[in-house]
């Protein structure tokens, strides 16, 4: 792995797209899948930094990344002679650099940001021009000599140390067990591309920092205890080994996440305090002499309870103040602010700048006169006539005879042709071409789920009413002539409002295949498509669980459904497979103990499905991301037989509802005709304050790209 120019990566990828897509026309059995993040697609973050020194003017913050897609989790790397030898004019320091993830062109990688300002580095303002950026990747994902798997992975929390070496995270390895995270610790020498593993195989590491001298690296981490399903304050323990080959790993804080060295033998990390319940920064500080353990090592807590203070940041030698992500009882934005180490109180940073805007993941320049920080990117950001806004997101795949889609849409379903997709926008039905155009609403109403008539043209079903609701709950099944330019289509096909959901027709367009809780279980049955439950109804399963999210196989065969049949009430679900007429109940997907697995959809031959999984685990802490309600969905492939599991996707988010269609899209990203507006919502869990109240929301408290 050698970095390689800038330049020199377009024309690769420009080629490879010339051979792609000669490729894919050719090609007859292609496929394509599509699936849903919730929220990623009204992410627009850039990274931004302010001076540490004075308190601030939105005139000092100043917008680092180049507005290209995701960018955060950024580094300020120490003078590097061997980042400096990869520019093309490295005869001149840069007024800025930055190590950063980013997720572009299809794939999550780690880039390198050579920043050239008119004004001296300590003078920068808003006004400083940018004169010239130069960029590269520092992980050669597109080499053909690297394996697909290792390309497809997620990528976070960058550090370069002194002597050159890439720490990061990486997911591209499978420990073989399910709801197993496969998130591990790695090092790239940037020279000489050699790649190490620090995590021991089969263990999960998160949130990497490297000590000062880069001999020691500090990661939270279950160890050999795993993840246990928990999706908010993680309660890892912090870990510390060398960096150069991960040996000699002790844990040496117990209950513990983010961690980052002041120096050597002083790290500071967060923790939801045991006392109060508040989350906060507390500093470790590890023997000089003798061994280094839980017992050995002082933990003192450094920021008061009465607010949440959580990912930490300092800087080489700084013993005057840490850099914390907040969030207070009279406040519904995250913050950066800063901590006084000596005076033992806050001072406020990106509140003074853009108060109405969450901010995540501060990082402090290594001679402490900058923060670091990403958030929504802004308007100004892109030309008035320039449209960034993706309805298909374009994801690498692993398959090379499978496209993937990231879509701007929930619960998303192919027509029978692939030239249409439906979906819904809590509330309202759309259907919309497949590159995005001709988009309309079919109906207002709140809705979940989609599927198309395969005989009759233009008839979409969905389900109306609440999601995620009891046995007893109104929600019905409706059809949809989408083509009815009256909009008198609207047909209701289950009529006792028991929470009747999840609707799949067979393929001969005669039978609709539903979960209903009328008999207060959620069990699986069939009706009539066009005229719905007045003509009878099958009844396909019948037990005290949930038998849930139906997928009718392309040949008729095979019905596929998600239950926690296994264990009732659990919340933990697998997949199964029946025939229409109930017999050859099977277990396809055992996802582990607690496990999760759901949203099966079958491939155009009906020899795999695609589902969404937590069989990988969680990929990072979810504090350190916006909210997400399951943080650990991907998206898989089995073949029937239970055989060829693939994963497809790694990130941190939460990604479901895939949906698998009958012809391929080429693997480029389809814009539509929406105005980019980054959006998101704060981790809901914290606006929990400890005392019992709920934070008070007086007005959206997304993150708007308006500051």
């Amino acid at each position: 792995m050698n970095p390689l120019p800038f330049l020199k990566s377009l024309v690769y990828l420009s080629l490879l797209l010339f051979i792609v897509t000669a490729e894919d026309e050719e090609s007859t059995t292609a496929t394509s899948i599509i699936f849903t993040t919730l929220g990623r697609s009204d992410y627009a973050f850039d990274i931004f930094t302010l001076p540490a020194s004075l308190p601030p003017t939105p005139s000092d913050e100043i917008p680092i990344t180049d507005s290209n897609s995701v960018n955060f989790n950024g580094h300020f790397p120490s003078p590097s002679p061997s980042l400096l030898s990869f520019l093309s004019n490295n005869n001149q320091t840069p007024s800025l650099q930055l190590i950063y993830v980013t997720e572009r062109n299809g794939s999550s990688n780690i880039y390198y940001d050579a920043l050239y300002y008119s004004t001296p580095h300590n003078t920068l303002s808003k006004s400083s021009s940018l004169q010239l950026r130069l960029q590269l990747p520092l992980l050669d994902l597109d080499s053909s000599t690297q394996q697909d798997n290792t390309i497809i992975s997620m990528k976070d929390k960058p550090t370069l140390t002194a002597d050159d070496y890439l720490i990061y995270v990486s997911t591209h390895e499978d420990p073989g067990r399910p709801r197993t995270s496969w998130a591990a610790v790695y090092s790239t020498h940037l020279t000489t591309g050699l790649t190490r593993r620090l995590s021991p195989f089969g263990i999960a590491d998160f949130s990497p920092a490297v000590s000062p001298s880069g001999v020691y690296t500090a990661v939270a981490s279950y160890g050999l205890d795993g993840w246990d399903g928990e999706v908010e304050v993680l309660t890892t323990d912090i870990y510390v080994f060398l960096t150069r080959d991960g040996t000699q790993r002790v844990k040496i804080v117990e209950n513990g996440g983010w961690p980052c060295w002041v120096d050597d033998f002083t790290l500071f990390f967060h923790r939801r305090s045991q006392e109060d319940e508040w989350i906060s920064v507390y500093k470790a500080i590890l023997p000089q002499n003798g061994l280094i353990s839980t017992e050995s090592v002082t933990i003192q807590r450094v920021t008061p309870p009465g607010l949440h203070a959580f990912t930490p940041a300092t800087s080489p030698g700084n013993n005057n103040f840490i850099a914390v992500a907040t969030r207070r009882p009279n406040s519904s934005f995250r913050h950066i602010e800063l901590f006084d180490l000596v005076k033992n109180e806050f001072r406020e940073l990106t509140r003074l700048v853009s108060p109405n805007t969450h901010h995540l993941n501060p990082f402090i320049s290594p001679d402490s006169a900058r923060v670091g920080y990403h958030k929504c990117r802004g308007e100004s950001s892109k030309r008035k006539d320039e449209n960034t806004h993706l309805f298909l997101e374009n994801v690498k795949s692993p398959l090379p005879d499978i496209s993937l889609f990231r879509v701007d849409g929930s619960f998303p379903s192919f027509s029978p042709a692939g030239d249409r997709i439906a979906y819904v926008d809590f509330p309202g039905v759309y259907v919309v071409d497949w590159d995005g155009s001709n988009r309309k609403q079919v109906s207002t109403e709140t809705a979940f789920s989609t599927s198309w008539n395969p005989v009759h043209e233009g008839i979409v079903y969905t389900s109306t009413g609440p999601t995620f609701a009891s046995e007893g709950t109104e929600v019905d099944i409706i059809s949809i002539n989408v083509d009815d330019v009256d909009h008198n289509g609207v047909k209701r096909l289950t009529t006792n409002g028991k929470n009747n959901a999840f609707p799949s027709v067979s393929p001969d367009g005669k039978w609709v295949a539903f979960r209903s809780g009328r008999t207060g279980h959620k069990n699986l049955y069939i009706m009539d498509a066009m005229e719905g439950e007045k003509s009878g109804l099958q009844r396909l399963t019948e037990g005290p669980w949930s038998d849930t999210m139906c997928n009718w196989s392309p040949d008729g065969d095979w019905i596929a459904f998600a239950s926690d049949r296994h264990n009732p009430g659990s919340g933990s679900f697998e997949l199964y497979l029946i025939h229409p007429n109930g017999t050859g109940l099977r277990k396809l997907v055992e996802s582990g103990s607690a496990g999760r697995t759901n949203h099966p959809s079958f491939s155009p031959d009906g020899k795999t499905l695609v589902f969404t999984s937590d069989y990988g685990g969680i990929s990072g802490e979810p504090i350190s991301n916006p909210h997400h309600y399951q943080p650990y969905g991907e998206i898989y492939t089995i073949k029937l037989d239970g055989s060829d599991l693939k994963r497809l996707t790694h990130n941190s988010y939460e990604d479901g509802t895939p949906a698998w269609g009958p012809k391929f899209i080429r693997p480029v990203d389809v814009k539509w005709a929406k105005n980019e507006e980054c959006a998101f919502e704060d981790c809901h869990w914290l606006n929990e304050m400890p005392n019992g109240a709920v934070l008070a929301a007086p007005f959206d408290t997304r993150s708007h790209c308006a500051a």
